[in-house]
Formats: C-alpha cells, structure tokens, sequence
C-alpha cells in the first residue's frame, strides 16, 4: 500500500512539473504547429493543456536507432495524442508506458494467409505500430509538424490503443461509458461504412488505366478521390483508426460520405471537429448558430 501511495505522489509531481513546463513560452507555439488544433475554445485548450502535461509526465519517450529524443519532439508528440482523449479520460491511455520513436519509417516483419492457405511471410515498412498492452511506436518524419496535417500517425496510432482496451482491435473501442451508444447500431454504422468505402476502393482501382502501376505516384490523383485513405480497407480495426485521424484532421469528405458514422465518433470522441473547422474559417460561427 506505501509503495502504491508513494509511486502515485511521484506520478503527482510529474504531472505538476510537466504542466508547469507548459508554460506561456512553450505551449502557444507548440499549439500553433497542427492547424487541425485551431478552433478549439479556452476550456477546450486548457484541457488539452493538461492532457499533454499527463502523457509528458505517465508515458516514457525512447529514441531508436540512436536517435537522440528532445523535450521538443515528446511534446510535438504528446499534444497530438492527446486531442483524441481531450473530451475523455486519461486513464483510457492507462496500461503500457512506452513510446518508441525511429527517425524515419521502419520495418516489421508481417504474416499473410492468402485464400488457398498458404502463408506469406514478408517485411513492410510502416510509420506507426500499437502493440496490445506495449508500447507506441512512431516514425519521427512522419509523427512531426513537417509529417503534413492530412495524415497523423500519431492520432492513428493511438486511436488503436483505445480501440484495444476493449479487448483487441477490431473498430469497436469500449462504449460502456457511453449511455448514449449503442453497440449494435455501432457494429451497424462501423460495417456499413467499411463496406462502403470498399465497394468506392474497387470502383476507383477498376477506373485506373490498365497500363498504370496503381502503387505509382501517377495514380495518387485517382486515390485522393475517397473519403479515406486505402488503407482504411485493411480491416475494421485500421477503419476506425483512419477514420479517427481524417476525423480531427480533415472531416469533411468523411461527414459527407458517411454522416452516420461521422456522428458516431463525435459522440465517441465527444467532439465536433468539423464545427471547430466552421470556427476556424469565421470566428463567429458559433453566435449565428446558436
């Protein structure tokens, strides 16, 4: 009981160490580098505020591949893991301590079954990895500022991790402290929406000209004409976690192709970000609304 009482003051002084370090020469400008962040209101600052001091102060940041990681780098890092968790709690972060950060993109090693059975073992290099009950890995080129605001391995990642609490990830995060969630109009809406964003991935690939490589850089323009990014069709789980990530960052192709779903996650998230972006563009949104 001491030790549990002892290591809780500990978490309580960093906590208060790593919010006051977020003082008014550190966290206006480390706000203003991820435009999705403009629009939120002063409580809605002050909680992401806090939030960030609290993975500063519970989670452990550790370079790999010898690169040296900044106090700089784990707030840029921080901040945008905690817009997700900034209308929820903290302790749906709870339960693994790292995060592991490569200087670029890395390898993992990845396991496929195709439909006659056979497996197919093979490497492929990816920017982000959210291990069940371990650690967030991220890619620093992709994870900072300079990554581009259209796609967050930040957010994706740890949309995964708040998938899994509920029990592995399959685009269903715990909704039990949500009274006004359904799980089976969730399932519903969550399948609907996959199938769907399929059913457009085969039209766009089908519309590709046949003497074009679909991976090429020259058919990027007939891809950017989804909701989502391709990768979303992998499975449920990686659904939900794109979709989450285009959610903060750029919600309106997603509200527009699927509104059920996007209402979902505000309630999920209990945020609005395509109100915020309203906000952005006039700041007086809000009173002609009301």
């Amino acid at each position: 009981m001491l030790r549990w009482l002892l290591g809780r003051d500990a978490r309580n002084r960093a906590f208060d160490q790593a919010l006051k370090a977020l003082d008014a020469r550190i966290w206006p400008p480390l706000l203003a580098q991820h435009d999705f962040l403009r629009g939120l209101d002063a409580q809605e600052v002050e909680t992401l505020r806090q939030h960030t001091a609290w993975i500063l102060a519970n989670k452990a940041f550790h370079g790999a591949h010898g690169l040296p990681v900044t106090p700089d780098m784990c707030r840029s890092i921080a901040i945008q893991a905690a817009l997700p968790i900034l209308g929820l709690d903290t302790s749906l972060y709870r339960g693994w301590t790292q995060i592991v950060v490569y200087p670029a993109g890395f390898l993992v090693p990845c396991i496929e079954i195709d439909e006659a059975g056979i497996v197919h073992e093979y490497v492929q290099e990816a920017s982000g990895e959210s291990w069940e009950g371990g650690p967030v890995i991220l890619s620093w080129e992709d994870a900072s500022a300079r990554g581009g605001e259209q796609a967050n391995v930040v957010i994706h990642e740890f949309a995964h991790k708040l998938d899994q609490r509920a029990g592995g990830a399959d685009g269903m995060p715990g909704l039990r402290a949500h009274r006004d969630l359904d799980v089976r109009r969730w399932n519903a809406v969550l399948n609907a929406s996959f199938d769907d964003f399929n059913a457009r991935l085969d039209r766009v690939e089908a519309s590709i000209p046949p003497d074009m490589d679909p991976d090429s850089a020259a058919a990027a323009v007939w891809y950017a004409t989804l909701p989502l990014d391709s990768y979303a069709a992998q499975d449920l789980a990686e659904f939900f976690a794109v979709s989450s990530e285009s959610f903060f960052t750029s919600p309106q192709a997603m509200a527009q192709a699927w509104p059920d779903w996007y209402d979902l996650l505000a309630r999920y998230y209990r945020q609005d970000p395509l109100r915020r972006l309203l906000r952005r563009r006039d700041p007086a949104f809000d009173q002609r609304s009301v």
